[in-house]
């Protein structure tokens, strides 16, 4: 059911190591043959690519994977559910603006029943089918009137808060960002690999552990929020900081 990866670092590095595995859970050695993007920033801001193909067959995200060098970086296969069917417009990341910046989000879980929600979201209008743009519409609507970029703002929050409901409904992981902060979301299936080596501080988030380093699993409905690779705020599920 879809698969995640993102980093957060200090300074523009090197991801090879765990963006090369997480490649092969693109129909590999994961379930996920229906599509892979990947949304990094640099000095330029946001870039994304992405294709409605296996990862694990595709020369491009095997270049990307090899030659990417990122500050901050959000990943995505897919295993299409809804609609189930694979298709550029549905592959993740999704980026829409918000706030006067651009944000990147992907998404592993199903949460259908958020289609319907009303009202409908005038901020944002998603360009595919997924319930997954549908929240991240939702998302985005909810910290609009409150964003800045602080790390313990109300907006922080109000996003916890509204992840916290739409779990209630399905199953919903996330990954989303600013361009600044990356924002984790651990509904049932997220771990965090944090360390700090020569190249800085670093932060790595999957979905499944991608290598053989001591990743820890998130905590039901556990919200963290990184900064240059460091752990600035974290709200734990119903809305208690850690």
């Amino acid at each position: 059911m879809c698969e995640l990866f993102g980093a957060s670092s200090s300074g523009p590095r090197d991801f090879s190591p765990w963006l090369m595995p997480f490649r092969e859970r693109g129909g590999g050695s994961g379930d996920n043959p229906d599509g892979w993007g990947l949304a990094t920033w640099d000095g330029k801001g946001l870039a994304i690519v992405k294709q409605p193909e296996p990862g694990c067959r595709s020369a491009e995200f095997a270049r990307l994977a090899a030659m990417t060098r990122a500050r901050l970086l959000i990943g995505h296969v897919r295993r299409a559910m809804h609609p189930p069917v694979p298709g550029m417009l549905n592959t993740h990341p999704f980026a829409h603006a918000c706030c006067g910046r651009e944000w990147a989000f992907a998404h592993n879980g199903m949460v259908p029943e958020v289609i319907a929600w009303q009202p409908a979201v005038a901020l944002c209008h998603p360009d595919g089918e997924t319930d997954s743009e549908h929240a991240f519409c939702r998302l985005l609507a909810a910290i609009s009137n409150s964003y800045d970029s602080g790390e313990h703002a109300e907006w922080i929050a109000a996003l916890a808060e509204l992840a916290g409901k739409i779990a209630a409904v399905g199953k919903f992981n996330f990954l989303l960002s600013d361009g600044r902060l990356l924002l984790a979301y651990g509904h049932d299936r997220l771990h965090r690999l944090e360390r700090t080596d020569a190249d800085g501080a670093m932060a790595l988030i999957a979905t499944e552990p991608l290598t053989g380093d001591a990743w820890q699993p998130f905590e039901a409905g556990e919200l963290r929020v990184y900064r240059d690779g460091v752990l600035r705020a974290r709200l734990r599920a119903g809305g208690k900081r850690g």
